[in-house]
């Protein structure tokens, strides 16, 4: 008995530590329980690139096998890496919102090629309210096939004063598969945090109003890569997050919607990002102690000397936006050290990540691998 004692008390001292990994743009999250299983959200695009770099990623920390693969949906900047990834490291179990919805893929041969991996390990098509059984940690899906969770989680369920000021979108440039996204709240102990991948705008309305179902939580992922067709105030501000961390590209992402909700959300300390934005130009962006991954030099002196105009909803924030503006790629160059990854074209620096270490106290610290720079974020 005082065996067992110890060995519980041991892992309530580990960290949930948390990646968020540089997918240009797409997205890859790992998350690594106390206990020391595994998590992996999405996969990056296809190729080498994404694949090597979640490799990196796994074998810092110290990842032999992944227990669940969670498919947020079937975009190709989210299971692009799959069947690469497959090949190089164990998978355990599959987990998705079931069939696509979109008659075309995006990842020509995907659907036959994830049911050939399903036959060989478990697969589990989730609904809200289902959990993800990872091992010192609580993870609640709170959306799945463009269904949303009804039964407030413990301490939620208080009305939402943002539904008031939401505005529905036209989303009909929107991909069906978006809304479809498999969405978690994972939760160490007092320390919560959000993925809701792709998830859209309107869809937002449907999960978090009238009422919040979810509660606060102390780091959110911002939605779709922080472009404009997600991120409402009704969903950020009702979350009342502490830190944000933007899973943007260098021209994916940063609207100035976006950067104006999380400014806005009260309680709000920090902003990280896995790139310097390109839209947000000098005025948006952090202070570079917060951004994994900066443009070369030319790119930011020019965005600098001729801010980008504002795109509409439904681009993504993405694209050239004023005379004289960057082009869409700028040739790589290799990368080695902790933190980083194989360039190719279109690459705009070397792949370093973004670490969380959250305790079950509710502190946690985050780190930027490019330079180093951590910061602990308190008990609340």
């Amino acid at each position: 008995m005082l065996l067992l004692a110890s060995v519980i008390l041991a892992v309530a001292q580990k960290p949930l530590d948390i990646y968020f990994m540089d997918m240009e743009g797409g997205h890859a999250t790992l998350y690594v329980s106390p206990s020391g299983q595994s998590m992996l959200i999405d996969t990056g695009s296809p190729g080498d690139r994404d694949v090597d770099r979640i490799m990196a990623v796994l074998e810092a920390a110290g990842v032999k096998q992944i227990d669940y693969m969670v498919l947020s949906h079937y975009h190709g900047d989210h299971v692009g890496g799959l069947e690469a990834l497959a090949k190089r490291i164990p998978i355990k179990h599959y987990v998705d919102h079931g069939p696509s919805v979109e008659p075309r893929e995006q990842v020509p041969g995907f659907q036959k090629m994830y049911a050939d991996l399903y036959e060989k390990a478990p697969r589990t098509i989730v609904k809200p309210g289902d959990k993800i059984p990872v091992a010192g940690l609580d993870i609640t899906v709170v959306t799945s096939a463009n269904q949303v969770l009804k039964k407030p989680m413990a301490g939620a369920g208080k009305p939402n004063p943002a539904c008031a000021a939401f505005q529905p979108r036209d989303e009909s440039r929107v991909d069906p598969d978006n809304p479809q996204s498999v969405g978690l709240v994972i939760a160490n102990g007092k320390f919560r945090t959000i993925n809701l991948a792709d998830f859209t705008w309107n869809s937002e309305k449907e999960l978090m109003c009238p009422n919040n179902p979810i509660g606060t939580v102390d780091l959110y992922l911002t939605s779709h890569h922080g472009i404009d067709q997600s991120g409402s105030p009704a969903l950020v501000h009702a979350l009342h997050p502490r830190v944000a961390v933007m899973h943007n590209g260098t021209r994916k992402g940063g609207a100035a919607s976006t950067y104006a909700t999380l400014h806005s959300s009260p309680g709000l300390e920090d902003i990280w990002q896995l790139h310097w934005a390109w839209n947000g130009g000098i005025e948006q962006n952090p202070a570079g102690i917060y951004i994994a991954n900066l443009d070369d030099k030319e790119t930011i002196a020019n965005v600098i000397q001729n801010p980008p105009t504002q795109l509409q909803f439904g681009t993504g924030g993405r694209g050239p936006g004023a005379p004289g503006a960057p082009p869409a790629a700028t040739t790589a160059t290799a990368a080695a050290g902790a933190g980083r990854g194989p360039g190719r074209a279109g690459h705009t620096g070397p792949a370093f990540w973004i670490k969380v270490s959250a305790m079950a106290d509710g502190s946690f610290t985050i780190t930027n691998t490019r330079n180093g720079f951590s910061k602990t974020y308190g008990t609340k």
